[in-house]
């Protein structure tokens, strides 16, 4: 594929100087290998301090005792990620099951619904759901659009492992879709998926404003087009055995290849809770951490992991000659700059309520850790 010359343009395309994508223009990413501050400064969560009685006034010991059976209140009501994994793995599976049912053509409903209900960890639909049930939302609510999101994800999948894209026999642990169905059937299966998101977040969301489902909608469009998830796969493309790849550049494919989507799954989830405005754009700022954190450690654990670990062909970046977080930074310092992501991320989270951030918080920390 013949491409254009992307070095004088990709260095102004950093994460939040785009025109008509970004919503905070003072946002910046602090690159692992340059002093360049962050200006979006979250202020620091305070803890909550007792108030006064008008009866008596508290001597130190009885504050620092009351403080202690808060800690204490608030350690016995930890928040238990796996069985909030679990639980909600299983409703999105259950809605996902139920909304691409089989029916004719059977084969193409066939080859939609192997994908994607072939398991994976479902965390672009946690993450509408944990941020729509943050700013006041339920799960009820937020299900149409987690599903949506699920299956645009789904999509990308089956199109990025045809032999024009990436070429790969493993997805989750089981043959492609194309190695199944056939290219032909492949491509189209990833067409429906596209196609039926939108109708179904359009048709299936209940007790929402019109507004904010159109809102939303538009904001799912934006975040896979050509100023999301396509641009960063285009320049992904192009960027194939360059040399002259820095860190901006890298930045720009993951923000827009992989961050995009999860950034749309945050941001819905947000819009359709009824969040205001800048409740919703703090999400954004969180989700875009997490999305370029997830593709840091995405790239490490393809040069540290098995086939077998990942359920997914390990070191095909290498073989494809791929620019990745490893292979400018080297292994230490890439996962310095996860460690970093995942801070600046849940820092974003200060001023919500603690307990309702907490699924969030975790989801970070899952992203952060995870070994597949």
């Amino acid at each position: 594929m013949s491409c254009v010359n992307l070095s004088t343009w990709v260095q102004t395309c950093s994460m939040f100087n785009q025109a008509g994508r970004s919503r905070s223009p003072s946002f910046q990413i602090l690159h692992p290998l340059k002093n360049i501050p962050i200006s979006f400064v979250p202020p620091k969560r305070r803890r909550p301090i007792s108030s006064v009685s008008v009866y008596a006034v508290l001597t130190k010991s009885d504050t620092l005792r009351e403080e202690e059976e808060s800690e204490s209140e608030s350690e016995a009501r930890t928040f238990n990620f796996k069985t909030y994994m679990l639980q909600k793995a299983n409703s999105v599976n259950q809605a996902l099951d139920a909304a691409v049912s089989l029916k004719d053509p059977r084969k193409i409903h066939e080859a939609m619904r192997y994908s994607l209900l072939a398991g994976g960890k479902r965390v672009r639909p946690m993450l509408c759901i944990a941020a729509c049930e943050l700013v006041g939302g339920t799960e009820s609510i937020a299900m149409p659009a987690a599903c949506s999101v699920e299956m645009i994800h789904t999509m990308s999948l089956i199109h990025d492992d045809l032999p024009c894209m990436d070429n790969d026999d493993l997805r989750r642990g089981k043959p492609t879709n194309h190695k199944v169905f056939g290219e032909d059937v492949a491509v189209l299966a990833g067409d429906a998926l596209l196609a039926f998101a939108f109708e179904h977040i359009a048709v299936s969301t209940e007790g929402v404003l019109p507004a904010r489902i159109l809102r939303a909608i538009g904001e799912l469009a934006r975040s896979i087009g050509a100023e999301g998830l396509v641009a960063g796969q285009v320049v992904d493309i192009c960027s194939e055995g360059l040399s002259d790849v820095g860190l901006e550049h890298l930045e720009f494919i993951h923000l827009h290849k992989t961050a995009a989507l999860l950034e749309g799954a945050v941001v819905l989830g947000a819009i359709l809770g009824g969040g205001s405005n800048e409740e919703v754009e703090k999400l954004r700022n969180f989700a875009r951490y997490i999305g370029l954190l997830f593709q840091v450690v995405d790239d490490i654990l393809d040069v540290t992991k098995s086939s077998q670990e990942l359920g997914k062909t390990a070191g095909k970046d290498l073989v494809a000659d791929k620019v990745t977080y490893p292979k400018l930074m080297g292994i230490e310092k890439s996962r310095g700059f996860a460690e970093k992501l995942n801070k600046d991320a849940q820092d974003q989270l200060a001023g919500f309520d603690a307990e309702k951030a907490a699924p969030l918080i975790a989801l970070a920390n899952y992203i952060a850790h995870r070994q597949n």
